[in-house]
Protein backbone atom coordinates (compact mmCIF):
# COMPACT_ATOMS: atom_id res chain seq x y z
CA UNK A 1 0.00 0.00 0.00
CA UNK A 2 1.48 2.86 -0.97
CA UNK A 3 1.85 6.37 1.05
CA UNK A 4 -1.31 9.29 0.53
CA UNK A 5 0.04 12.74 0.94
CA UNK A 6 -2.86 15.57 1.80
CA UNK A 7 -1.89 18.84 0.53
CA UNK A 8 -3.65 21.64 2.14
CA UNK A 9 -4.39 23.94 -1.13
CA UNK A 10 -5.50 27.82 -1.30
CA UNK A 11 -4.60 28.91 -4.67
CA UNK A 12 -1.62 30.71 -3.23
CA UNK A 13 2.16 30.97 -3.85
CA UNK A 14 2.61 29.24 -0.38
CA UNK A 15 0.39 26.03 -1.07
CA UNK A 16 1.85 25.92 -4.55
CA UNK A 17 5.02 24.84 -3.25
CA UNK A 18 3.52 22.82 -1.12
CA UNK A 19 1.47 21.20 -3.82
CA UNK A 20 5.44 20.88 -5.16
CA UNK A 21 6.89 19.54 -2.50
CA UNK A 22 4.78 16.96 -2.36
CA UNK A 23 5.12 16.17 -5.86
CA UNK A 24 8.50 16.01 -5.79
CA UNK A 25 7.97 13.21 -3.27
CA UNK A 26 4.98 11.29 -4.48
CA UNK A 27 7.30 10.78 -7.77
CA UNK A 28 10.05 9.33 -6.16
CA UNK A 29 8.29 7.34 -4.05
CA UNK A 30 4.91 6.38 -5.37
CA UNK A 31 2.62 8.22 -2.60
CA UNK A 32 -0.66 9.46 -3.70
CA UNK A 33 -1.68 13.22 -3.51
CA UNK A 34 -5.13 14.74 -2.29
CA UNK A 35 -5.36 18.13 -2.89
CA UNK A 36 -8.08 20.01 0.02
CA UNK A 37 -9.13 23.39 -0.38
CA UNK A 38 -11.00 24.68 2.29
CA UNK A 39 -13.61 27.63 2.35
CA UNK A 40 -13.84 28.73 5.45
CA UNK A 41 -17.19 29.96 6.91
CA UNK A 42 -18.85 30.36 10.20
CA UNK A 43 -21.64 27.88 11.61
CA UNK A 44 -22.25 30.31 14.23
CA UNK A 45 -24.65 33.14 12.55
CA UNK A 46 -28.26 33.30 12.98
CA UNK A 47 -30.34 33.86 10.21
CA UNK A 48 -33.79 34.33 8.63
CA UNK A 49 -35.41 31.36 6.62
CA UNK A 50 -35.11 33.43 3.58
CA UNK A 51 -31.37 34.38 4.80
CA UNK A 52 -30.13 30.97 5.08
CA UNK A 53 -31.74 29.78 1.90
CA UNK A 54 -29.77 33.18 0.70
CA UNK A 55 -26.57 31.79 2.13
CA UNK A 56 -26.60 27.93 1.23
CA UNK A 57 -26.74 29.50 -2.62
CA UNK A 58 -23.79 31.07 -2.10
CA UNK A 59 -22.35 28.65 -0.20
CA UNK A 60 -22.61 26.39 -3.18
CA UNK A 61 -20.87 29.37 -5.83
CA UNK A 62 -17.87 29.49 -3.58
CA UNK A 63 -17.54 25.48 -3.41
CA UNK A 64 -17.92 26.05 -7.27
CA UNK A 65 -14.88 28.91 -8.08
CA UNK A 66 -12.90 26.56 -5.30
CA UNK A 67 -13.10 23.82 -7.78
CA UNK A 68 -12.13 25.87 -10.54
CA UNK A 69 -8.79 26.84 -8.73
CA UNK A 70 -7.93 23.24 -7.20
CA UNK A 71 -9.10 20.49 -10.13
CA UNK A 72 -6.66 22.49 -13.15
CA UNK A 73 -3.81 21.75 -10.89
CA UNK A 74 -5.08 18.27 -10.04
CA UNK A 75 -4.92 17.81 -13.43
CA UNK A 76 -1.53 18.56 -13.90
CA UNK A 77 -0.39 16.25 -11.44
CA UNK A 78 -2.13 13.61 -13.17
CA UNK A 79 -0.73 14.68 -16.60
CA UNK A 80 2.73 14.76 -14.94
CA UNK A 81 2.24 11.21 -13.82
CA UNK A 82 1.38 12.01 -9.93
CA UNK A 83 -1.96 10.29 -9.18
CA UNK A 84 -3.54 12.69 -7.33
CA UNK A 85 -7.40 13.74 -6.72
CA UNK A 86 -9.18 17.04 -4.74
CA UNK A 87 -12.01 18.21 -2.65
CA UNK A 88 -13.18 20.97 -2.06
CA UNK A 89 -14.92 21.66 1.34
CA UNK A 90 -16.44 24.29 3.58
CA UNK A 91 -15.54 24.68 7.62
CA UNK A 92 -12.58 24.68 9.88
CA UNK A 93 -10.16 24.52 7.98
CA UNK A 94 -8.22 22.18 10.79
CA UNK A 95 -10.95 20.28 11.81
CA UNK A 96 -11.15 19.49 7.67
CA UNK A 97 -7.75 18.54 7.13
CA UNK A 98 -7.82 16.37 10.34
CA UNK A 99 -11.11 14.34 9.61
CA UNK A 100 -9.95 13.69 5.76
CA UNK A 101 -6.66 12.93 7.08
CA UNK A 102 -8.45 10.06 8.71
CA UNK A 103 -11.05 9.31 5.89
CA UNK A 104 -8.68 9.13 3.29
CA UNK A 105 -6.01 7.63 5.25
CA UNK A 106 -3.27 9.64 4.41
CA UNK A 107 0.38 9.54 5.98
CA UNK A 108 0.91 13.16 6.35
CA UNK A 109 -0.28 16.28 6.09
CA UNK A 110 1.15 18.95 3.56
CA UNK A 111 0.68 22.59 4.01
CA UNK A 112 2.05 25.73 2.82
CA UNK A 113 3.32 28.34 5.94
CA UNK A 114 0.74 31.01 5.35
CA UNK A 115 -1.37 32.15 2.71
CA UNK A 116 -1.67 35.64 0.36
CA UNK A 117 -4.14 37.66 2.34
CA UNK A 118 -4.01 39.05 5.59
CA UNK A 119 -7.09 37.00 6.38
CA UNK A 120 -5.22 33.91 5.02
CA UNK A 121 -2.21 34.21 6.91
CA UNK A 122 -3.78 34.51 10.42
CA UNK A 123 -6.29 31.46 9.34
CA UNK A 124 -2.96 29.72 8.00
CA UNK A 125 -1.02 30.59 10.92
CA UNK A 126 -3.38 29.53 13.14
CA UNK A 127 -3.75 26.19 11.07
CA UNK A 128 -0.37 25.03 11.22
CA UNK A 129 -0.14 25.67 15.27
CA UNK A 130 -3.64 23.64 15.17
CA UNK A 131 -2.37 20.68 12.79
CA UNK A 132 1.20 20.67 15.00
CA UNK A 133 -1.26 20.20 18.18
CA UNK A 134 -4.26 17.98 17.01
CA UNK A 135 -3.01 16.11 13.84
CA UNK A 136 -3.81 12.36 13.54
CA UNK A 137 -0.43 12.08 11.18
CA UNK A 138 3.12 14.06 11.12
CA UNK A 139 2.32 17.54 9.47
CA UNK A 140 5.04 19.04 7.13
CA UNK A 141 4.98 22.77 6.87
CA UNK A 142 6.60 24.10 3.36
CA UNK A 143 8.19 27.36 3.69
Amino acid sequence: MSDKYLVGFDGSEQSRRAVDYASDRAKKSGANLHLVLVVEWSPYSFHTPEELNERHRRREQELERANTVVQPVTDGLNKAGVNATCEVRHGNAGELLCEIAGKEGATQIIIGRTGDSALAQRLLGGLAITLAQVAPVPVTIVP
